[in-house]
């Protein structure tokens, strides 16, 4: 394994991180046994991955807890996320205090690593800021958190306007933004600024279906095709084949992970899986060397300027 600073929180985490949500949260929605999700997090923690995301409404909270309760807690990165509204509209202070001492019991810690606000909107972003984090520092200076954050709403937020708005303020130390071979906008308006303000950064929604389903890519590809935003050489034959060079990548989805994996200002490359097998090859992608340079520089060049493509929820479980 290897492993990063997250920003300047001081944390030295795995360059992956495993992830507990999405269609497979572990597996328990694809028919896993609670033992068998545990073991998905013993093997990615024997494998060197220390980093664990997890979120108040994925329901995998106390698995997660079960699964660390045997290894020395300060061994462990854990985060967190807190829900910020409800269907009748955004939540108190009190009620995120609530939902954050919820998940404490569940995770069976005293405290979490990284508390990032879930998936802010832009019209949430002056509430989340002038009445939910200054509650949440209250909590930080107990010693729940030791660190707080944000994690952006990318399917309604496709610029990153509130990381970009966030990057504005110390109170942020990190921030969950999304990245992939056809969604780059942070590489230009978000990297940077991580960068030279230190800000940990996680990165999310690395292999969506676009590249984990092959005839979903070829419909999109042709789609952007017809639209003019893309070469219509690339809706033809074998998608993306061109990733496939010498020395480059095995697959798409290898191509997807070293991609990301390696691009500046990425610290934990975050991924979901439901079996063993799923996380071993996910890790060796995101292990490997980078892609050829003459490879990444024309992802950059054919897909640089796409906005808001392939953010949709994963169609593709494993």
């Amino acid at each position: 394994m290897e492993y990063t600073s997250l920003g300047k929180t001081g944390l030295k985490v795995s360059v992956a991180g495993i992830g507990t949500g999405g269609n497979s949260r572990l597996g328990v929605k694809t028919g896993r046994t609670t033992e068998q999700s545990i073991a998905i997090v013993h093997e990615a923690i024997d494998l060197g991955i220390n980093f664990i995301d997890t979120a108040e409404n994925y329901g995998s909270d106390q698995i997660v807890g079960e699964a660390i309760k045997s290894f020395p807690r300060e061994k462990i990165v854990l985060a967190t996320k807190s829900t910020i509204r409800n269907s009748d509209g955004c939540l108190t202070a009190d009620e995120v205090i609530c939902g954050l001492n919820s998940s404490l019991k569940r995770l069976n810690t005293d405290y979490v690593d990284v508390l990032n606000l879930h998936g802010v909107k832009p019209e949430e972003y002056d509430y989340s800021l002038n009445e939910l984090a200054p509650a949440l520092l209250k909590e930080k200076e107990k010693g729940k958190i030791k660190h707080l954050g944000l994690t952006e709403s990318a399917t309604c937020d496709p610029h990153h306007t509130v990381i970009e708005k966030a990057l504005e303020e110390d109170i942020w130390e990190v921030c969950m933004v999304a990245y992939h071979l056809m969604c780059q906008q942070a590489r230009n308006t978000i990297f940077p600024l991580t960068q030279k303000n230190g800000v940990g950064t996680l990165l999310m929604y690395a292999v969506r279906s676009i590249f984990s389903d092959r005839e979903y890519l070829k419909e999109t590809l042709k789609i952007l095709a017809e639209e003019g935003k893309i070469d219509p050489a690339l809706a033809l034959g074998e998608p993306l084949d061109f990733l496939m060079v010498e020395g480059g990548a095995k697959s798409i989805i290898d191509a997807a992970y070293r991609f990301v994996r390696h691009e500046p200002g990425v610290d934990v490359l975050l991924f979901g899986t439901g079996n063993i097998e799923h996380l071993r090859a996910n890790l060796s992608s995101i292990l490997s060397p980078p892609l050829p340079q003459p490879t990444v520089d024309k992802i950059y060049d054919l897909f640089g300027h796409l906005v808001g493509v392939g953010l949709d929820m994963p169609r593709f479980t494993s």
